[in-house]
């Protein structure tokens, strides 16, 4: 091991990118708790159109990803897509702060999203091709907690920033202001982020087709979609506490909580997954997603609120980072940011179908509605995961000797 390349025990770059995520995630996260209330109180948009702009923003979006993976691989580089994708968040957040329609706010989120869908593949790649397989959990564990403490940070200095700077209902200038810290991690990444370069470019590099990828990732991509049609936006979370009478700094502090669970657990989760394996480790969060949803379906006071949210971490931390991995696992190594990117792309798709319907569940049904379709979906994932899985996986498990995963 050399040392002089590890901080804290992870490689310097993998640390860097953690940087990079962290100020990304300060910037979209200091507004991120207010967009809905600012799309329902400024702009008077109904909750079944905020659903469509955030679904839409997110699925839609994921178009780039699937693109920027495959020309990643293509082109053989990584780092440029990536800096690319995080400049558009240095524009794209401050001018949501001159929006006076919901068209306009819906064409900046779009905007928005792009560019996280055009960073997110080549970024992931460069992670995955960071490490040895062996440590590929811990390396996405510890970026997934580098960028959550950004989440952290993000409310609290956009509630600090509302509420004792430039007005408790002066959106605009909030937004305006997130493009700052969106410019100190486009710097960091392109001033000192090192990527792993190959050789040339690769012309005859064929399109998504999915019999390049192992049985396992295709089985893999159904679970996402099927568990993404219920992961609604988290906006529903935020407007499900407002309904019980949460006040907006409160809903703040609650997002706050959310995001140390998510922060204290990826870490362990993605060190976790490499020991006993990725499958467990889904299954688990996935098993946690369900729980919360039945809690925020069934809750009648605001009590429960602070305590669901909580437990709410514990789902991202389980899952983000680990399923990154699990899809750079089963990847084959020329295709890993197509890989990478075709699974962001199935992942943020499902959100729009999941976000209108749980938009429409709210304002036909009720909340309980909303969240119990999302329970449904996890658990059926759930189901997948534990008896169907067995049955055609050849690689349950990241094999150490060899570094990368068993075919045995």
């Amino acid at each position: 091991m050399n040392k002089s390349d590890r901080v804290f025990g992870v490689k310097k770059n993998i640390v860097l990118l953690g940087l990079v995520s962290m100020f990304a995630d300060i910037s979209s996260e200091m507004i991120y708790p207010f967009i809905p209330i600012f799309l329902a109180d400024v702009l008077k948009v109904r909750k079944a159109l905020i659903g469509l702009i955030e679904g839409v923003a997110e699925s839609t979006a994921s178009i780039s990803v699937l693109f920027s993976g495959w020309f990643s691989d293509k082109i053989k580089k990584r780092k440029a897509l990536a800096v690319l994708g995080y400049s558009v968040g240095v524009v794209s957040r401050p001018l949501l702060g001159l929006a006076t329609t919901w068209s306009q706010a819906l064409g900046l989120r779009f905007l928005d999203r792009v560019g996280k869908g055009v960073r997110a593949a080549p970024r992931d790649a460069i992670i995955a091709d960071s490490v040895a397989a062996t440590e590929r959990g811990r390396a996405f564990g510890f970026h997934r907690m580098l960028d959550t403490v950004g989440a952290i940070i993000g409310p609290l200095l956009g509630a600090g920033l509302l509420y004792y700077v430039i007005g408790r209902t002066n959106y605009r200038l909030l937004f305006m202001l997130a493009g700052i810290p969106a410019l100190i991690a486009v710097a960091i990444l392109a001033l000192f982020v090192a990527e792993k370069r190959a050789k040339g470019r690769d012309p005859k590099l064929p399109g998504f087709r999915l019999a390049l990828f192992p049985i396992e990732y295709k089985m893999f991509l159904v679970i996402i979609v099927l568990f993404g049609l219920g992961n609604s936006s988290n906006v529903f979370l935020i407007l499900r506490a407002k309904s019980l009478g949460v006040s907006p700094v409160l809903v703040t502090m609650y997002y706050v909580a959310f995001s140390l669970t998510y922060a204290g657990f990826s870490y362990p989760a993605g060190i976790l997954s490499d020991a006993i394996g990725r499958r467990s480790v889904l299954i688990i969060g996935y098993l946690a997603f369900a729980l919360v949803y039945v809690g925020l379906a069934l809750a009648a006071r605001a009590v429960y609120m602070l305590p669901l949210f909580i437990l709410y971490g514990t789902f991202p931390a389980l899952t983000d980072g680990v399923q990154r991995a699990f899809a750079a696992d089963m990847s084959p190594a020329h295709l890993r940011a197509s890989g990478l990117g075709l699974y962001h792309f199935l992942n943020g798709l499902s959100l729009l179908p999941a976000s209108i319907i749980g938009g429409w569940l709210w304002d036909a049904v009720g909340p309980k509605a909303t969240f119990l379709y999302g329970a449904a979906t996890a658990t059926l994932a759930v189901l997948i995961f534990v008896f169907v899985w067995p049955r055609i996986s050849r690689s349950p498990l990241p094999d150490r000797s060899r570094g990368q995963v068993s075919r045995g």
